[in-house]
């Protein structure tokens, strides 16, 4: 025991010790500053504001700022800009990311999606026009006929065209209900 502490007290153990700590503040440094050159530290690009461009003009303006595009899904439609134009980015517009970093867009589609009509013949008008509005139909008009059941829907049109359950429009669309008005 009296060994080990003459070692601890000894002249080599402090220049190892020495030695030691030099090689870790040089590795250290070196380290640090091959970090500092690879990865651009303090280099930024600030991300340009992309909306309501087209795709292919993002596309050149993201290769002048020297960034990467991932294009994905189109959202719902937004008849507040242009079709296929961009709607949302991620970063948003002012960040600053280093060079080469990905932005990713989410563009306007051509249109509206298509939703099905759902089945409203022989329902009330009232009941009817929720149906219709919850997936995202409007009624424009209603037009009452000689028909025994008051306010029962009896045929619904598109464009005057008679329409069936089923059937695909745009969303938004609007359309007529041909009601009973209670005579015979």
């Amino acid at each position: 025991m009296r060994n080990f502490f003459n070692f601890l007290k000894s002249k080599t153990l402090i220049i190892q010790l020495g030695i030691a700590l030099g090689v870790i503040v040089v590795l250290v440094f070196v380290v640090l500053q091959w970090l500092k050159s690879t990865t651009n530290h303090g280099e930024f690009v600030e991300v340009p504001d992309f909306s309501r461009m087209t795709v292919s003009q993002m596309k050149h303006e993201i290769d002048k700022a020297g960034l990467r595009s991932q294009i994905l899904d189109s959202a719902n439609y937004n008849p507040n800009y242009p079709r296929f134009s961009i709607i949302e980015q991620n970063p948003p517009a002012g960040n600053k990311v280093k060079e080469n970093r990905k932005i990713y867009f989410t563009v306007n589609p051509s249109g509206y999606k298509k939703v099905s009509v759902p089945q409203v013949i022989q329902k009330t008008k009232r009941n009817a026009t929720s149906m219709l509005r919850a997936v995202g139909l409007d009624v424009l008009k209603v037009t009452y006929v000689d028909d025994i059941g008051q306010d029962m829907v009896l045929k619904i049109k598109y464009k005057g065209k008679v329409i069936k359950a089923g059937e695909k429009l745009p969303k938004t669309s609007k359309v007529e209900l041909v009601c009973g008005n209670g005579n015979h």
